[in-house]
């Protein structure tokens, strides 16, 4: 006789590559929408063993967890995964799973793009072209330039070293700041972020979100950047307090920014938008098909290896393989 399916929540839009890729293994079971929610939570929470969770804007707590006492792992799409209580789920016996790497390189190449138009006001261009000015006179000259700039980065992870890698063949000097300095990297290190922005001309910040790095990027940061400073942000919406930028920006505390994340997304504040002077991204970092479709199938790929009985593929720091015994 065949073993029971387990059953697996899915969270998140119907992904046809996570789909079909954990149907033939497992019962998938939909979250309902809110009105449907009471009797899913006593009918058939309490069977679900594993979590495939395809977007992020459910909150993922404790209490949410409580509410499946068979649950062991939780694979998440994207290599953030603030939206989890991961500590929570450690310390009960769950295992998150993010997807790292298969990301890396899309979003470094998407960061290159954003410092880029900034710098060199490349969509702003673009827009004098389409409104037919072209003809009247030449776009002026960009203000800045990358080659008198050094770039701080802010965080050195996998994304971070890609992007000082692209950088450095750029010629263009790299510093970094980082709660510790990073296993071999041979980038200065600024054990003081406000230091590095003072020295620096541009700050690449591709730092994990969450509490730790709530409203890192402040007034202080900001005003040590200075005037001819450029921030971009291809980390978190909330890492940079956006009260603060906007208010620097329409100052002229610093220069430009471009910025792929915002603090409460996909609302971006009227400020920003009127601004000609900062480049908006949608939240592109690693938004092609084919890189999209790798961190689905690393969602999938989690799922598989657990049902197999083997470890996970790439748990996350705070829920080491195997786990520890649930509380």
């Amino acid at each position: 006789m065949a073993a029971e399916k387990a059953d697996v929540l899915l969270i998140g839009p119907p992904k046809p590559v996570i789909v079909n890729g954990l149907s033939g293994t497992f019962n998938l079971v939909r979250f309902p929408d809110a009105q449907h929610r009471d009797k899913f939570f006593a009918d058939s929470a309490p069977r679900v063993r594993a979590m495939a969770v395809a977007a992020t804007e459910e909150r993922i707590d404790g209490p949410f967890m409580t509410q499946f006492p068979r649950l062991e792992i939780l694979s998440s799409f994207g290599v953030g995964y603030d939206h989890v209580d991961a500590a929570w789920a450690g310390a009960h016996g769950i295992t998150v799973t993010n997807t790292p790497d298969v990301l890396t390189e899309e979003v470094a190449d998407t960061a290159l793009g954003l410092l880029l138009c900034t710098v060199r006001e490349f969509v702003q261009a673009e827009r004098y072209v389409r409104a037919g000015k072209w003809p009247q006179k030449n776009y002026p000259l960009s203000k800045a330039t990358l080659r008198d700039r050094t770039v701080g980065m802010v965080g050195m992870g996998r994304i971070g070293q890609a992007i000082a890698r692209r950088l450095a063949a750029m010629q263009v000097p790299v510093v970094y700041h980082s709660r510790r300095p990073a296993a071999g990297v041979s980038f200065r290190h600024y054990p003081n972020l406000v230091d590095m922005a003072r020295d620096v001309d541009v700050l690449m910040v591709i730092t994990p979100g969450g509490a730790e790095t709530k409203n890192l990027i402040n007034v202080e940061v900001l005003r040590a950047l200075g005037p001819d400073g450029i921030l971009i942000n291809m980390a978190r919406g909330s890492v940079v307090d956006e009260p603060a930028l906007i208010k620097a920006l329409q100052e002229k505390t610093i220069l430009s920014a471009g910025l792929d994340v915002f603090a409460r997304e996909p609302e971006v504040p009227a400020e920003l938008m009127a601004m000609d002077h900062v480049v908006l991204f949608p939240h592109l970092g690693s938004a092609s098909v084919a890189t999209r479709e790798k961190m689905d199938q690393l969602v999938v790929d989690n799922l598989l290896a657990w049902a197999a009985g083997k470890p996970p593929l790439t748990p996350v720091a705070e829920t080491p393989w195997p786990p520890r015994q649930r509380k």
